[in-house]
Parts: structure tokens; sequence; C-alpha cells
């Protein structure tokens, strides 16, 4: 049996039912596949959207946030609360808790789980954030406790700490590193942005690293006591891979799927996309993970073209995007900063929108706008086409980034 014969009787399973995995069975239908096209998603909800978890669904603005997608109608086969546990790729199957899944074509879209502090499993109080039932569960105790802790001051803490305000709690934010976003962003940048919490009501603790966390209580490293109606830890997320051990799909040193530039894994007729997979991307010359929501709109088309044409068609190589909505303000970031030699300021900082860029041998290769979506737009489409820039014009705020190309 041929690779496209055993492709279309079999069909295409998808692991991972979040924005990556729906996005993915879509493309694939829109694209004119008419195989079998199966959807495994771990937990028993409706396929749902998770940034709206952190703002609208955690403080109760609305109750879910299901895809708005007709899986039926498209002849899309959803197996709910199926927990897959490994993959036989000589087989071409999936073992799952309801027994094996046969697949011909398999994408892997698992997303990532969020990190957890050491010995805090099962302490009352303490709270991630990652799925419709943890939103759930948070919900009630935000809007009850008098005091909250968010431990880690990144880009989900930011937004944590900006529910834990609205809803009406007192909020120390606690930061390991010496600075907000100490991974993410250079100092000189985050440095504004770390004013915002105190503008917004809520302490901020850097270089404070957590100890230990009691019921209704945190522990720091160097003796202090935060009381704590309620913890959340935001302290970044890991590829959820873990199921992958010893199946022959190559993985990297942060768990990531070693995706190609087609977004095929190191396996025959398997694919990897969204938070769980890391590609290499010509436009930066890096590999690059991204954990971010357009990276699983956007992946899914890609696989599905390369999908449909059996073999190399569509190389992806993105302008990563993200944006974050914190203590009003909405943040926003295009590209990867990582090799850039030139910094540039669009505005003062203290004021309430301003925007960054960085250039590489004169070119725009990432912007963070702050309240300047016009800036974000310009910029992203002056990164994908490479034109080299004036940098006295770039940096005049006045200047709309679209008339700073030389």
């Amino acid at each position: 049996m041929s690779e496209q014969t055993e492709q279309t009787q079999r069909g295409v399973v998808i692991v991972g039912a979040g924005m990556a995995g729906v996005q993915t069975a879509v493309a694939l239908r829109e694209q004119g596949f008419t195989g079998p096209v199966t959807l495994l998603g771990a937990e028993p909800h409706q396929p749902y959207d998770r940034p709206p978890l952190s703002k609208a669904v955690l403080l109760g603005k609305a109750e879910d946030s299901a895809f708005d997608v007709d899986f039926e109608g498209l002849g899309i086969g959803l197996r709910l609360g199926t927990e897959v546990t490994g993959l036989r790729a000589a087989d071409r199957e999936l073992d799952t808790g309801a027994g094996p899944v046969p697949y011909g074509t398999l994408v892997l879209a698992t997303g990532a789980l969020p990190l957890t502090l050491p010995a805090t499993a099962g302490v009352p109080g303490v709270h991630l954030l990652r799925t419709v039932d943890d939103a759930a569960r948070l919900r009630p105790v935000l809007a009850a406790a008098d005091r909250a802790v968010v431990v880690g001051a990144g880009w989900i803490g930011a937004e944590f700490a900006t529910a834990a305000r609205e809803a009406g709690c007192e909020v120390v934010v606690v930061e390991a590193a010496d600075r907000v976003l100490a991974g993410a962003l250079p100092a000189e940048v985050t440095e504004p942005m770390a004013r915002w919490y105190e503008e917004a009501g809520a302490r901020l603790l850097t270089g404070a690293k957590v100890a230990g966390i009691e019921e209704g209580r945190v522990l720091l490293a160097d003796g202090r006591t935060l009381p704590a109606g309620a913890v959340v830890v935001g302290i970044g997320a890991r590829p959820a891979t873990g199921w992958l051990a010893g199946s022959g799909v190559e993985l990297g040193p942060d768990g990531s799927v070693t995706a190609d530039a087609y977004l095929r894994t190191s396996l025959p007729g398997v694919y990897a996309v969204g938070d769980c997979a890391s590609f290499p991307s010509a436009r930066y010359g890096t590999r690059l993970l991204v954990h971010h929501w357009d990276n699983a709109l956007q992946g899914p088309r890609a696989v599905a073209v390369n999908v449909l044409a059996g073999g190399p068609a569509r190389a992806y190589d993105p302008v990563p995007y993200f944006w974050s909505e914190q203590f009003g303000r909405f943040v926003q970031y295009a590209g990867h900063h990582g090799g850039a030699d030139t910094l540039l300021w669009r505005g003062d900082p203290a004021a309430p929108a301003w925007s960054v860029c960085w250039l590489r041998d004169g070119a725009l290769v990432a912007i963070l706008a702050v309240g300047r979506p016009r800036d974000l737009a310009q910029g992203r489409k002056l990164i994908e086409s490479g034109a080299a820039l004036d940098p006295d014009r770039v940096a005049d705020p006045a200047v709309p980034l679209r008339s700073t190309a030389r």
C-alpha cells in the first residue's frame, strides 16, 4: 500500500484539540482533504480557545470559550476525553486509554503544560491556569480572596495580576529574577513596564525566590512570609511531549518536537505544530519555539498544505506575533529580536503609548508596541519585506513606520 493510499484510508489523526489541532483539522477540509480526520482531545470539553481563560472566563464575563466550528458538518471526528499515552510508528498506531488508534498521517498538536513549583502539588489554594476547569476553580477563589500572590512576572503573571486586581484582590507578584520579563526582553525595555504594577496597585517583589507554599501563605527564601488567600503560579510552560519518549520522534533539549522547515518530524508521515514544536527559521537563522496563539493559528495551514502535497510544499517561516492585555494596556510584539544590533525607541516610555524597534543590518527584525497598534501592523509588514530603514525616521514617533523605508 502506498503512503498516499494509506493516508487516505486510515486518514489523518490529530493529537490535541486546542487551537493548533482544531485549525489543522479545519484547514485540511478547507484545502480539499476528503479522507477521515480524527481529533483526539484529552479533556472532556468541546474544544476551546485558551487566551480568554486568563481574562473573560476567569473574571466571569464569559462562561466558556468554545470554538465556533461545526465539527460534524465538516466531517471531523471528535474523540474527547481520550488521552494518548504512546506512539508506535512501525504500526502507525497510537496508544490511548480507550485502545489503539491507527493513523495514516499523524499531526502532533499537544501544546504545552505549565511549569509547577516544587513541592506544591496538592497544597490548598495553589492554582495553575491552563484549562477551562482551572479557570472554573480559580474564579470563585479570586472573587472571595482578600489577598492573592502571583508567582512569576512574565506575560502570563502580569495577566494574572491584572485579573486579580480587577477582582478586587490585594496583589503581590513574586519574581525570582531581578526584573520583570527577564527571559523575554532586554532590561532597558522592561524597566518602564515594571512601573505598571505599582500604578495598578499591585506590589512587585523581584529577586524573590519562593521557598515553599503552605495553606494561606507563601514562604520566601529570605525568610519573609506573604499571606495569600490564593496563589497563582505563572512561571512558564514546557511542551507537552513526555508521552513521546521512546517513540522515535526527535525532541530538543527544551522538550519540543524538532520539526523541519515543513513541520515534519523525524518520523515518516508525522507532523508537529503549535506550542509543542520548534522549527528552523531561515528569516532569523535560528530554531524557534513559539508559545503563542498566532503560531497555533498559522502553522496548521502549512501542515495542511504539506500533508496534501505528500512532500515538501510550503516552508513555515512566519514573523512571530503575540499580544498581552495587562494593567489597562494592549501590548503587542512581532518578530524575534535575538541577533539585533540596534534598538530604537518611538515615544516616551513613561507615556501611555510607545514602541521599541529592533534592527539588524538596517532592517527591522522585531517590534514591541504598547498602545500603538499601527506601529505593530506596519512594522510587521516591514519585517516581512526585509526593507532597509532610515533609523532617524524610525526613532521619530510622528513618522509612520511604513514611511521609514529607504
